[in-house]
């Protein structure tokens, strides 16, 4: 049977398909069941809400209840955006936690304008950095760069921060030719942070889509209010917009291996490309638009999530790169409407080993809201899974906002997810092919 955390408890992680529960988060309780196991505990950052800037209070005076903030951002706040497809953007998968692709370094959407980064590794201290400018507004999506050493893309209204860490002795350096910004310091840790560039969208546009290149060389970039997206030489700071069809780009997502490319629009079609010649094939979608992409280990498919639909669809290519020949496969997940009577699917996660899917959900029975179905898969080829329990966030009815595996993580699946009640948790998922005897 699967594993479920009863209303007022909350998940510490996975042991072998059984998904432990604690009263309270405690790294007490960490440490008892997965700490000694990996050999380091990931505690719980706490985030809050940020009060309204100076010139929204002039304007329209203090909000009563909460202020703008974590929740608001990632859900999408109307008066930021534009017609076309503004009702639509709150439902996409954006990116709004990623972890450093070698290092236990997480990074997340704190607030309208700011993305806290939190160092595991560091000895000196557990206060987290907060990345703030004036350069950096009403964030939406975040990912690390590869191969780039401590480098984050933030995407923001008109256009890409790039920030770098610095040390002494080892400053970050800003690009040539680009404005020198300055970045905050850390709170504890010593790190000192730099906006080292600022990558101007086409017309100012809102960047809601960023996806590196596996070599960190390439990113690229989108906005809902444009059918064109964007691929920058980051070192140069130029990029180069490809266009195809007509609607908004609601996500992207370049595969592990970079052969292929992945984007999908608001209209319910999406786009196959090959990134030799960047020769692209149509598909179309009669179960509305893709809300969720993730991709296998190898980059030789893709899970889609549809507005519409309470099931995956699986994309395999049929032969090697730059081949776009594929096929579309159902991926079904029975218990999602049988047993939490939900009305759908929201986000969807696969981790790099491919042996576990993470999946949110929306509405649903009152006991199943809010929770995030845990999935054990295999490939063989085709993908099948089976459904090993449920993780139950900390606070009053958690709702989970955004989540992400550590692609790098050595001792097995290691999952994100930034809660609506103000804590971003991260959970082992521990069983007999990595660290267990």
């Amino acid at each position: 049977m699967p594993c479920f955390p009863n209303p007022g408890t909350v998940t510490i992680c996975e042991i072998n398909r059984d998904l432990i529960t604690a009263d309270v988060l405690s790294d007490d309780r960490a440490k008892e069941t997965y700490g000694k196991l990996i050999g380091m505990v990931f505690s719980p950052v706490p985030f809050q809400s940020e009060e309204p800037d100076h010139q929204e209070t002039e304007q329209g005076g203090r909000r009563n209840g909460e202020t703008e903030g974590f929740l608001s951002t990632l859900l999408g706040l109307k008066r930021i955006f534009y017609p076309n497809h503004v009702n639509l953007l709150p439902e996409v998968d954006l990116q709004g936690v990623s972890w450093h692709q070698y290092k236990n370094i997480i990074a997340f959407i704190s607030g309208t304008n700011q993305v806290i980064v939190r160092d595991f590794e560091d000895s000196e201290g557990k206060d987290p950095c907060i990345l703030t400018s004036e350069s950096q507004r009403n964030v939406q999506v975040l990912e690390w760069r590869p191969n780039g050493g401590r480098s984050l893309s933030i995407g923001c209204k008109g256009g890409i921060c790039i920030w770098a860490a610095s040390y002494p002795g080892n400053a970050a350096s800003v690009r040539s030719g680009a404005a020198s910004f300055l970045g905050t310091l850390s709170r504890g840790s010593g790190t000192r942070w730099t906006l080292v560039d600022f990558l101007q969208s086409e017309n100012g546009e809102h960047i809601t889509g960023l996806s590196w290149s596996p070599d960190g060389r390439w990113l690229a970039s989108a906005s809902y209010e444009s059918s064109s997206f964007t691929i920058w030489d980051v070192a140069q700071g130029l990029g180069v917009p490809i266009r195809r069809g007509l609607a908004g780009i609601s996500m992207l997502k370049w595969s592990p291996t970079g052969d292929y490319f992945f984007s999908a629009k608001f209209d319910g079609t999406f786009y196959l490309w090959e990134t030799n010649l960047w020769t692209s094939e149509p598909w179309s979608s009669t179960s509305g638009f893709v809300k969720g992409a993730t991709w296998d280990p190898e980059g030789r498919m893709i899970l889609l999530a549809f507005s519409g639909s309470s099931t995956l669809g699986s994309i395999h290519f049929a032969s090697k790169p730059p081949s776009l020949d594929a096929h579309l496969l159902p991926v079904d997940l029975p218990e999602i409407l049988s047993l939490t009577g939900s009305q759908g699917i929201e986000k969807v996660a696969w981790d790099d080993s491919g042996e576990r899917l993470a999946v949110s959900y929306k509405g649903g029975h009152d006991i199943y809201k809010g929770l995030i179905a845990v999935y054990d898969v295999r490939r063989s080829p085709l993908i099948s899974v089976s459904l090993i329990g449920f993780i139950r966030g900390p606070g009053d009815y958690p709702k989970p906002l955004t989540f992400a595996f550590h692609d790098k993580f050595k001792q097995g699946p290691l999952l994100s997810v930034c809660w609506s009640s103000g804590f971003c948790c991260t959970y082992p998922l521990i069983f007999q092919s990595h660290v267990l005897p």
